[in-house]
Formats: C-alpha cells, structure tokens, sequence
C-alpha cells in the first residue's frame, strides 16, 4: 500500500513532468533508528523518473527540476530523497 506523502510525490510529479515511467520507492524502513527516521513510515525515498522534459538537461538540472516539482517535501515532510532522473531512451 502507498502512503499518502508518496501519493503526493507521484500526483506532483505527473502533473510537472509528465512522467513515461516513474517509480516512488519508500525507503524509511531501512533507515528506521537513523537521523531523520520520524516514525511516520515515510521518511526517506528513491524516486526514478524518465520524462521528456529532462532531454538535453544536466544531472544537476534534473534534480532542481524534481525539487521544484515538489514544493515544499524535501526538508520539510521528507527528510532524505535519491533522485534517478533520465530522458527515454538513455
């Protein structure tokens, strides 16, 4: 079952970047007793993206473009995210 803060992260995401493939990847287990595990389940994530809008972008555009899609998440509700952002194709 997907929570809600990783249903946020996919409706935020499809509607800036209007994935061809994305997956939100729920980690907070793994981290469970480390800095930033809150107990809320859903604390860290590994999110992979594949979306036209990333062709021609550096690795380091592509990350701002996920952040900025996402308001207010990292750092606020979210306390650590793996980015793996490509173009189709790549």
């Amino acid at each position: 079952m997907t929570g809600p803060i990783a249903q946020e992260i996919e409706r935020l995401l499809t509607q800036a970047l209007a994935p061809t493939s994305l997956a939100v990847i729920n980690d907070s287990a793994s981290h469970a007793g480390h800095s930033g595990h809150d107990g809320s389940g859903e604390s860290h994530f590994t999110i992979e993206i594949e979306s036209a809008a990333f062709i021609g972008q550096s690795r380091l555009n592509r990350q701002r473009m996920v952040n900025k899609a996402l308001g207010d998440l990292p750092g606020e509700r979210v306390h650590a995210m793996a980015i793996k952002a490509r173009a189709p194709g790549e």
